[in-house]
């Protein structure tokens, strides 16, 4: 059952949603939006919508995503310094140091393929091995370094090299001279990449990076000409740094300055006296620009929660409870943040009416970063541009998921584009496949390319002949392994029970919000099936006789897994609902969800919104819950449920169902009682590949859930990894 945004925040459509549970940090049930006012855990719901009373805080408006206009802006010339571009969206410096090891192949190609893809500006991070903090190069390094240059070059790019280098001492332990002896290094490597034939230098004084420590008065406490005593004091490492660079390198050398634009205490919501307001941050860019600065890049400065300075859209990430803060309470963005935040567009371009006051105050250029993406939400981020709230956008996810997104957008090829799907696996995957490695749940190559298990290219490879290539489930494993193995040449036909495609893909989408962009993705999906040439055939159920029959040289199993059973029956008292039925069942106040995967969370949060009692009981360990989520999604909705007052009962089975209550037999030996209404079925699933177990087909494969049931990201890898290989 599909429901719109405004159902979801009215009831509508959904039965037997109880009015009674509870709270998260939010607002009281009289508030509106712009008259709310905090409430502890436990408050009631608010007037008639059935609702917890978090749930009317930051309501949200989706109208932003309108797409009527011609991106005349966005295709526009900007200059940063003396480089000229001809569109407005750059590549932020994320992704080399985080996830590439060396001076690979792989990172070499990483970069130059968001120059194929149209990227003019791309920001490399910091690669120790390129440019080291001693000052002392080596050949290999120089050798890398041009080429890349080069290599990007080629396809019309520049390169910028950020630095974010750690101190060996805090910034409040170094003496002065210290403080120069370490600005000179940073000189240094401007130099070297200077050298390499880099056109521009990022100097990152926000997040935990030295300049901010300068920068807060939070974090500085000394007492010299670098204390917090006044902005010049604060602001003089970055403008001492900007003046070495340009005298070292020359006006020509472009130097951006990172910082944190407005900031506020995530950890301690409201403990904001001593946070750097916008204005503080207006004043410091000023002294910047007056140093020498070519450009800003303005994010948003969160003090504890890293990922939130870059990727601040995380705050909406949980449906239902838009602002929670990865601590257990709830930001309201009409009071928080000075009340400057756009707080209603899911994270889209959040700093824009900030970045519109330094622009005011300022005459260089100003970029911004958070969720910016122009495909999108055409009409919103053109008219940010047009009204000169800013001058570029600077981007990494959108780039990431689709290296030709600049090229597909200039050309129209907007339903072409693989939309980010903000889950954030890219930053730190779950706990499998490496946690401390990401992967892209769209984009199968990001990160796997030339690694061990992972394609040995970017370019799929050629085949020898065509084959017939049966792909049977219509989830997003099997439509990425037809559209893989169609584009390679095979002819390719999709067979789905359903009468339409994306597998669980509208079901998530139901259940966790438009937030991450799946209706979008199932859409990019179809339209890549189409343009490959892929035979969808629907309402039919694929047997072995039709296998049998059809005869094809391949087949790719993609059904889905087998749900676990939950091994009690259920009472006259107390309900057993399958996954599946959650939203549509009507069911008492208590609720017992059985599992603890992404999907069991997922869950649990409609559920708690919605005013149920939730108590989620498992038999996996504690180490293993919410696992198939990255583990930023798994920071904000294990610490907004605990603070809801879900308990979690790991290691646990239920052991008999009475009358309006469970038992439960706990990991320590002893038994709890629970009172219980109704249990919800989202044990993990099953591996379901019974139907090619003995059919007489060469070459068969097993991809996602049916083959080894975890995520969405690794069905799509599968899906990836069979289309290449067949």
């Amino acid at each position: 059952m599909a429901l719109s945004r405004r159902q979801f925040l009215t009831g509508v459509g959904v039965a037997g949603v109880a009015a009674a549970g509870a709270g998260l940090v939010g607002c009281s049930p009289s508030s509106t939006q712009g008259q709310s006012t905090p409430a502890a855990s436990g408050a009631t719901a608010a007037p008639d919508t059935g609702l917890i009373a978090a749930a009317s805080l930051n309501p949200q408006d989706y109208e932003y995503r309108q797409n009527t206009t011609e991106l005349k802006t966005l295709f526009s010339p900007v200059a940063i310094g003396p480089i000229e571009l001809s569109h407005r969206m750059v590549k932020s410096a994320a992704g080399s140091a985080c996830y590439l090891a060396g001076l690979t192949d792989e990172l070499y190609e990483y970069y130059v393929n968001f120059a194929k893809g149209g990227v003019e500006m791309i920001w490399v991070e910091m690669v120790d091995e390129l440019a080291p903090m001693s000052g002392k190069t080596t050949p290999e390094a120089e050798e890398f370094a041009r080429k890349l240059v080069a290599g990007c070059k080629e396809h019309g790019s520049h390169l910028g090299y950020q630095n974010y280098a750690f101190t060996p001492k805090s910034a409040n332990e170094m003496t002065v001279d210290e403080i120069h002896a370490f600005q000179d290094s940073v000189v240094n490597v401007c130099k070297m990449v200077h050298d390499y034939g880099f056109e521009a230098f990022e100097i990152n004084a926000a997040g935990f990076n030295i300049g901010e420590s300068f920068l807060s008065r939070v974090q500085n406490i000394r007492e010299d000409e670098y204390g917090p005593q006044s902005l010049e004091n604060r602001a003089r490492y970055v403008v001492e740094l900007i003046e070495k660079i340009k005298e070292a390198c020359g006006d020509d050398f472009v130097v951006q300055v990172l910082i944190n634009c407005i900031e506020a205490d995530d950890a301690n919501l409201g403990n904001d006296a001593k946070v750097t307001s916008g204005e503080e941050g207006i004043e410091f860019a000023k002294l910047f620009e007056a140093a020498g600065a070519d450009s800003m890049h303005l994010r948003l400065g969160p003090l504890s929660y890293h990922p939130c300075q870059f990727a601040s859209d995380l705050y909406f990430l949980l449906n239902g409870i838009e602002g929670a803060t990865g601590f257990g309470t709830q930001w309201d963005f009409n009071r928080h943040w000075q009340g400057q935040l756009i707080g209603d567009h899911s994270g889209a371009g959040m700093l824009l009416d900030v970045v519109a006051r330094y622009k005011e105050a300022l005459s260089i250029p100003c970029g911004t970063v958070t969720y910016m993406d122009p495909a999108h939400a055409p009409d919103f981020f053109e008219q940010a541009l047009a009204d000169g709230k800013c001058d570029f956008y600077l981007m990494n996810r959108p780039f990431t998921v689709d290296i030709d997104y600049v090229n597909k957008l200039r050309e129209g090829r907007i339903d072409e584009i693989a939309p980010c799907t903000r889950c954030l696996h890219c930053h730190i995957a779950g706990n499998q496949d490496n946690a401390d490695r990401g992967y892209c749940r769209v984009n199968a190559l990001t990160q796997r390319v030339m690694r061990e298990n992972g394609p040995a290219t970017y370019e799929l490879p050629p085949i020898e002949s065509p084959k017939n290539v049966m792909v049977i489930g219509g989830g997003p494993g099997g439509m990425e392994a037809a559209r893989i193995a169609a584009e390679r040449g095979h002819q390719v036909t999709l067979y789905e029970k359903k009468g339409s495609l994306g597998g669980l893909l509208d079901f998530a989408s139901s259940v966790k919000g438009p937030h991450e962009n799946l209706e979008d993705f199932k859409a990019y999906l179809e339209k890549q099936l189409e343009l490959t040439g892929v035979n969808v055939v629907l309402n039919t159920e694929v047997d072995s006789a039709l296998v049998e029959s059809e005869a094809p040289d391949a087949v790719i199993l993609a059904v889905g897994g087998l749900r676990d059973e939950l091994g009690v029956s259920g009472s006259d008292s107390v309900q057993v609902i399958e996954l599946d039925q959650f939203m549509t069942t009507e069911m008492g106040e208590n609720v017992v969800v059985y599992g603890s995967n992404a999907q069991a969370f997922d869950c649990a949060l409609w559920l708690t919104v919605h005013n149920k009692h939730v108590t989620m009981v498992t038999p996996s360990p504690l180490a293993d819950i919410d696992k198939q989520q990255s583990e930023h999604a798994k920071d904000f909705i294990t610490s907004a449920l605990y603070s809801l007052g879900m308990r979690v009962w790991p290691n646990a089975s239920i052991k008999e169902i009475g009358d309006g209550q469970i038992t439960v037999a706990t990991e320590v030996g002893t038994e709890t009682t629970i009172l219980c209404d109704a249990i919800v079925n989202a044990a993990d699933m099953l591996p379901n590949t019974a139907l090619i177990d003995g059919v007489s087909v060469a070459e068969t494969y097993a991809v996602g859930d049916c083959a080894e049931p975890y995520n969405i990201a690794l069905a799509v890898r599968g899906g990836n990894d069979a289309g290449r290989a067949v």
